[in-house]
């Protein structure tokens, strides 16, 4: 069953991943929680996006995730009516090393701080 959108999903190449461009989606501290979260469920683990606590309504999660999906932080899926999201933790890793470890802790904090 296709998504309900059928939209194209757009994931950037890995030589196309831009620093500027993925600080700026690591910038937004519910962005940073929803990358924290994924990281919780590496290597393997996807998580669909209502599974995510997050304090803003559906379509403003909805940006945060095209956000993330179009800088190159998270890779997107269709499961029947839902998408299903991953950390591409090996092709950031590869581009700016060290990045991801300094933007998850800070992650687990915006989540701490929700609670």
């Amino acid at each position: 069953m296709a998504s309900r959108t059928a939209t194209k999903l757009v994931h950037p190449e890995r030589h196309e991943l831009e620093f500027t461009t993925v600080m700026a989606a690591l910038a937004d501290p519910v962005r940073l929680a929803i990358v924290a979260r994924l990281a919780e469920v590496e290597p393997e683990g996807e998580l669909a996006c209502m599974t995510f606590a997050l304090p803003v309504s559906k379509s403003t999660q909805s940006g945060h995730f095209k956000t993330l999906r179009e800088a190159g932080v998270i890779h997107q899926r269709d499961e029947g009516t839902r998408k299903l999201n991953r950390l591409r933790r090996e092709d950031l890793d590869a581009r700016f090393p060290g990045l991801l470890d300094l933007a998850i802790p800070q992650g687990r904090d915006v989540i701490a701080s929700w609670a």
